[in-house]
C-alpha cells in the first residue's frame, strides 16, 4: 500500500518484553514448576522456623525475628547464587571444576585445623565474622558431583566411547574419594553418608559397569564395619546409631530428640493444631527445630496435610530434575542432574525418616526447609544447575 510502511527492528531494537518472552529466551525456557515448587518450600520453610524460634530468647537474643529475617537472606543469597549459576552455565562450570574442587578440599581440610569450630557435636564449621558460619560439606557434595561428571563424560560426550571404561571410573572415585575422607575425619558421618549416595548415583547414570555398582556396595558394608571397629565415630553418633536401633534405650537421653519428634507430629493430626500453637513447639520440647527437627513444627501445627504438602513439593522438585536427566543430549548434563536428584532424594527421605524413627539421626537439614545458610546456598547453586542443563539444550531436545 502505497505511503505504508513496516518499521523493521533488528534484535537490538526489540523490548525487554519481547527479548524476555521470545521462544528462545532463558526466561520461557526456564522449568518453572521446579523453581515454582523449590521457592514455595523455602517460603513454607521461613514460616516453621520462625515458628520454631520466635519464642526463644537464648537464640533469638530478644528478638523474634531474628531468625525470619536471616532465613530470608540465606534464600535471597541462594536465588542470587542460582541466577549467577544459571548466567554462568554447567558447561562453563565444567571448565572451571578443578579450581572449585581444590577450593573445597582446601576448606573441608581447614575445618581439621583451628579455623575449624564444632556445633551441635558435629566438628563441620568454620565459624565467619559476624556470626557467620560455613558448613565447606554442603559445597562439596557438588564439586563432588561436578569433578565426577566431568570425568565420566569427557570421552563419551566426545563420541570417543560408548560408556566410560574402568580406568576413567577409577579416577572419578579416586575424586570423590579424597574429600569424603577428610569429612569423615571430623566426622560428619551424615555429609559422609549422602556423598555415598551421590556417588552412586552418579555411576548409575553415567553407565558404568554394574561390576562397579556392586563393587561399591560390598566396599561400603566392609567400610562400614571398619569405621565401626577402629573407633572412628564419636560416643554420640555410635549412641544415635543405638538408640534407632533400640528406641527404649535411653529415652530420656540419646533418643529424647526422635522420642520428641514422633510426639510433636502425632499430636498434629490432619490438619495440625494451627501455625504457632503447637504445644510442643511453643513448650520447646523438641531440640533444633529449626534445623534438623523442622519437619516436626510441620506435622504439629500443619497436620498431615500441610506436611503431606511439603513431601509433594519436594517430589515435583525431583521429578521436575528426572525430567531434565532424561531429555538433556549430554551425558554430562545427565550426570549432573543424577547427582543432584540422588542428593536431594536420600537427603529428604534421611531428614523426615529420623523425624518418624525409621532413620537414625544424622543431623542431616531438609533442602529449601532447614534453617541455615550453607545448605541454602548449596541447594539453589544446584537448582541453578537443573535450570542450566535445562535452558542450554538444543530446542529441538
Amino acid at each position: 500500500m502505497a505511503g505504508f510502511s513496516v518499521p523493521r527492528y533488528g534484535p537490538e531494537k526489540r523490548s525487554v518484553w519481547t527479548r524476555l518472552t521470545a521462544r528462545d529466551s532463558v526466561v520461557r525456557r526456564l522449568d518453572w514448576p521446579l523453581l515454582g515448587s523449590a521457592l514455595a518450600l523455602s517460603f513454607v520453610g521461613s514460616l516453621l522456623v520462625w515458628s520454631a524460634t520466635r519464642g526463644r530468647d537464648s537464640l533469638t537474643h530478644g528478638d523474634p525475628y531474628y531468625f525470619l529475617a536471616r532465613h530470608a537472606l540465606n534464600t535471597g543469597i541462594g536465588l542470587v547464587l542460582m541466577i549467577g549459576t544459571i548466567w554462568l552455565g554447567h558447561r562453563t562450570l565444567r571448565g572451571a571444576v578443578p579450581v572449585l574442587y581444590g577450593l573445597s578440599v582446601v576448606l573441608v581440610l581447614a575445618v581439621l585445623t583451628p579455623l575449624g569450630a564444632t556445633v551441635n557435636g558435629a566438628h563441620a564449621w568454620i565459624v565467619l565474622p559476624a556470626g557467620f558460619s560455613l558448613q565447606p560439606s554442603e559445597f562439596t557434595k557438588i564439586t563432588i558431583i561436578l569433578g565426577m561428571a566431568m570425568l565420566l563424560a569427557a570421552r563419551v560426550d566426545a563420541g570417543d566411547q560408548a560408556h566410560p571404561d574402568h580406568r576413567t571410573v577409577a579416577k572419578a572415585l579416586g575424586l570423590a574419594i579424597v574429600p569424603m575422607a577428610i569429612v569423615m575425619l571430623m566426622p560428619d558421618l551424615g555429609s559422609v553418608m549422602v556423598m555415598v549416595v551421590i556417588v552412586l548415583g552418579v555411576l548409575l547414570a553415567s553407565g558404568a559397569s554394574n561390576r562397579w555398582i556392586f563393587g561399591l556396595l560390598g566396599a561400603g558394608a566392609a567400610g562400614a564395619v571398619a569405621v565401626w571397629q577402629l573407633g572412628v565415630l564419636d560416643d554420640y553418633q555410635i549412641a544415635r546409631f543405638a538408640a534407632f536401633a533400640n528406641p527404649a534405650l535411653d529415652p530420656a537421653g540419646v533418643g529424647y530428640n526422635t522420642n520428641q519428634a514422633r510426639i510433636a507430629i502425632g499430636s498434629g493430626g490432619l490438619t495440625g493444631t494451627g501455625l504457632f500453637n503447637g504445644s510442643q513447639t511453643t513448650g520447646q520440647f523438641v531440640p533444633e527445630q529449626q534445623t534438623d527437627f523442622v519437619f516436626t513444627v510441620a506435622g504439629e501445627e500443619l497436620g498431615f496435610l500441610g506436611a503431606g504438602l511439603i513431601i509433594v513439593l519436594l517430589g515435583v522438585v525431583l521429578w521436575r530434575a528426572c525430567r531434565i536427566a532424561r531429555e538433556t543430549t549430554e551425558l554430562y548434563g545427565t550426570i549432573v542432574a543424577a547427582g543432584i536428584i540422588a542428593w536431594f532424594a536420600f537427603q529428604s527421605f534421611e531428614n523426615i525418616g529420623m523425624t518418624l524413627g525409621i532413620m537414625p539421626v544424622a543431623g542431616l537439614p531438609l533442602p529449601f526447609v532447614s534453617y541455615g545458610g550453607s545448605s541454602m546456598f548449596a541447594v539453589w547453586v544446584a537448582i541453578g544447575l537443573l535450570q542450566s542443563i535445562k535452558v542450554q539444550r538444543p530446542m529441538s531436545a
